[in-house]
């Protein structure tokens, strides 16, 4: 397949595109800092290497690079520093959401494309019964309060439950859902779950970059995964993370 990676230079969207490789996609990377990616990326004739910021790109652009793929992966996230989490885009992931799938819809794709989303395990999915405390529930209110990246996760996925939805002929879609991210240099074993397993905020468990780049990729590659959850919101942890809760 040919994949197109947004935040590719991201830490996890770098392991992303190492699973990718290994599988042997063809790749885009949209990145804006093309400076800082290994150079083994850039003498490889299965990656191109796009330097751009995404939400810059115009309409006939943004339909050019996502033409001819057939899946988009967003890994974009917002910098934790005090810019990245109060400046601008304070609206990063949705508007980048919301203009790739009017690109694919642009392109009239002859099949649907893939769509993966990478989000978070604080934004439930509303589309099921995802009970949570009464202490988590004013938790989440104050993060949609003090961190615009937050409410940003929370519509980005959004859009994709109820903008773009379950029939869509041109695009089907994953959110998946990490858990505490660490990093790790091996993939290991690791559970998918429709819905969480623990407390976001008050239990969290762990989730190694590389194993959701791992996840991601096999959502590409294997058709009878990627029927099993497409147009849900997977929650990804460690093996071990699950065996200690």
């Amino acid at each position: 397949m040919t994949v197109l990676v947004v935040g590719a230079s991201g830490a996890t969207g770098r392991y992303l595109v190492e699973q990718l490789l290994i599988q042997k996609h063809k790749i885009k990377a949209i990145v804006r800092s093309p400076e800082k990616l290994p150079k083994s990326w850039k003498n490889n004739d299965n990656l191109q290497i796009i330097s751009a910021s995404i939400l810059e790109l115009s309409d006939r652009e943004m339909s050019e690079y996502s033409r001819d793929c057939q899946a988009i992966v967003s890994c974009l996230g917002h910098n934790l520093t005090w810019k990245g989490i109060y400046g601008q885009p304070r609206k990063l992931v949705t508007d980048a959401t919301r203009r790739l799938c009017e690109a694919i819809k642009a392109n009239k794709p002859e099949q649907a494309v893939r769509f993966i989303l990478m989000n978070t395990t604080a934004n439930r999915n509303r589309d099921l019964n995802e009970p949570i405390s009464f202490a988590q529930k004013c938790v989440i209110a104050l993060l949609r309060l003090l961190l615009p990246p937050h409410v940003d996760n929370e519509k980005a996925a959004d859009y994709l439950r109820t903008k773009i939805g379950q029939n869509n002929e041109c695009i089907e879609w994953t959110a998946v859902r990490p858990d505490g991210l660490t990093n790790d240099d091996e993939v290991t074993d690791y559970e998918i779950h429709p819905s969480p397993t623990r407390s976001a905020i008050f239990n969290a468990g762990k989730i190694s970059r590389i194993n959701v780049g791992h996840f991601m990729a096999n959502l590409i590659s294997d058709d009878d995964l990627w029927k099993k959850w497409k147009g849900q919101m997977p929650v990804i942890y460690n093996k071990s993370s699950v065996d200690k809760k």
